[in-house]
């Protein structure tokens, strides 16, 4: 009888620990966007383009990705160009608005770098393209998902 109750008494304790063990950590996964955006701007800037999101865990998604903003700026081009995000739980987790603020001057073939952000989750861009812009904006940058 005391070995019925022992056992008993792991088997209770042991599911117990089960349902008290503390849940796994969601897996993050590393995802890059490849673009392609054409961009004017007179004192008022604005882009867009398309691009695909790969991940890690084998997530793939196609964005419309646009950009507005305002700041003393002039110019227009293309560019071609990749961009690296800080892990994330999901590739749905990278769609919406990103705040914005860059300095650039370039002319003819040109390349560009800027850090974009969405709350915790960070996106930072570089691309070679051609064309002449100068000076200093703030907006945002938006990736929308293509269904």
């Amino acid at each position: 009888m005391t070995t019925r109750r022992s056992l008993a008494y792991v088997t209770v304790l042991a599911l117990a620990m089960i349902g008290m063990a503390p849940a796994r950590a969601e897996a993050k996964t590393k995802c890059d966007l490849t673009f392609s955006i054409k961009e004017w701007a007179v004192l008022y800037k604005h882009a867009k383009g398309t691009g695909t999101i790969t991940c890690s865990n084998g997530q793939r998604a196609h964005v419309a990705i646009s950009s507005k903003g305002g700041g003393l700026t002039a110019g227009k081009f293309r560019i071609e160009g990749r961009g690296e995000f800080s892990e994330v739980n999901d590739v749905r987790d990278l769609y919406g608005t990103y705040a914005q603020a860059q300095a650039n001057a370039g002319a003819v073939k040109s390349a560009a770098g800027v850090v974009v952000t969405k709350g915790d989750i960070s996106l930072a861009l570089a691309g070679k393209g051609e064309g002449w812009d100068v000076g200093v904006s703030f907006g945002n940058f938006v990736l929308t998902h293509i269904k």
